[in-house]
């Protein structure tokens, strides 16, 4: 498909003339090959979506969990650090 393409423009040559000339047939090598993909595309049915939100959802709650207590474990250190140093 690509190959096609580029034997296309080489054999268009590099001039502007030759480019514009070759446009249509690329164009519509690039249509052909897009709707070639498209039909191998499907749609995931009601229950992966089901599946993958849960796992997402799981995913950022427990995320939040770790870097909220990662902000306070610093937070406090942080705290700590500067009360001790500005006690001296």
């Amino acid at each position: 498909m690509a190959i096609e393409t580029k034997k296309m423009a080489a054999s268009a040559g590099y001039s502007f003339g030759g480019r514009l000339k070759a446009w249509p047939e690329r164009t519509k090598a690039f249509y052909n090959d897009v709707r070639t993909e498209m039909k191998k595309v499907t749609s995931p049915s009601f229950k992966e979506v089901q599946a993958t939100t849960a796992v997402v959802i799981i995913t950022v709650f427990l995320f939040g969990v770790y870097f909220w207590a990662v902000d306070n474990t610093i937070g406090n250190g942080i705290t700590y650090l500067l009360r001790y140093l500005s006690h001296r």
